[in-house]
């Protein structure tokens, strides 16, 4: 724990959803399994490090007591790391089969990577991408540099 009690760490990602049960199923069809603990209104799937959930966007909103989102950009995307240029194209296409839409496709980038990105039902914008620059440690997760000098 740091000094001011907030340890550098993130634990869930809940994205805000219309419709969980169409959600759950796009998951599912990415590959992902749902752990015991989901419930009909909320869905928990364990990924590398870290949980994501999904819960009904007006609830969500509402137990966070402010306004729900409108479908526009929510500035935010989640990126999903992969170990080659082959790898972007070949999540990419998985995703897209699985009921994404392309939003952009995997292209060289201006920081020396490759990828491209993808929007769930809902409009959750997922980046694909292999950074040569980031390796990942035994356990698949990224692993970044240590701190800046």
């Amino acid at each position: 724990m740091t000094e001011n009690g907030l340890s550098p760490r993130l634990s869930i990602v809940t994205l805000g959803v219309a419709n969980v049960a169409r959600a759950r199923s796009f998951y599912e069809k990415l590959g992902w399994q749902p752990s015991s603990a989901s419930q009909e209104q909320i869905v928990f799937f364990q990924l590398s490090g870290v949980v994501l959930a999904l819960f009904n966007r007006e609830q969500l909103a509402d137990d966070a007591t402010v306004a729900p989102a409108g479908d526009g950009f929510r500035a935010v995307t989640l990126a999903h790391n992969v170990d080659s240029e082959a790898a972007v194209d070949a999540a990419l296409a998985h995703a897209e089969r699985s009921g994404a839409s392309i939003v952009k496709p995997a292209s060289k980038v201006f920081w020396g990577g490759y990828s491209g990105y993808f929007a769930d039902p809902d409009g959750h914008l997922w980046e694909v991408a292999y950074n040569p620059f980031f390796a990942f440690d035994e356990a698949g997760r990224l692993a970044l540099p240590g701190p800046a000098a």
